[in-house]
C-alpha cells in the first residue's frame, strides 16, 4: 500500500536552504560557544531572550572569524548591532 493517494509517485525536489548551507565545524573552533548558547536555550525553554541572543551572536561571530560561514551584517541575521562608537571629535576637545 502507497501513502501517496491515488499511487501518483511524485518525484521530491529539494529545495536548497534561504540563507545557504556552511561547512560543519569539524575542529571544533566554535563547539564552547555553541554549547553555551545551548545551555542557554534550555534554561529559558526555548524562549527569544536577551542574554541568549548576545551568546547566539558570539557564536555566529566565531563561524564568520573561522570561514565557516560568510560575514553577514547583524541586522541580517535577526541580531542586535554593535555600539556606536563615541565620535572623535569628543576626544580632541
Amino acid at each position: 500500500m502507497s501513502a501517496n493517494p491515488g499511487n501518483a509517485l511524485k518525484a521530491l525536489s529539494p529545495t536548497p536552504p534561504e540563507r545557504g548551507s556552511f561547512p560543519l565545524d569539524h575542529d571544533g573552533e566554535c563547539t564552547k560557544q555553541m554549547q553555551e548558547y545551548l545551555q542557554c536555550i534550555k534554561l529559558v525553554r526555548g524562549e527569544n531572550a536577551p542574554n541568549c541572543r548576545l551568546l547566539a551572536k558570539e557564536y555566529l561571530n566565531c563561524r564568520m572569524e573561522h570561514q565557516l560561514m560568510e560575514r553577514d551584517e547583524w541586522k541580517n541575521l535577526g541580531l542586535p548591532g554593535d555600539p556606536k562608537k563615541p565620535e572623535s571629535s569628543e576626544k580632541q576637545a
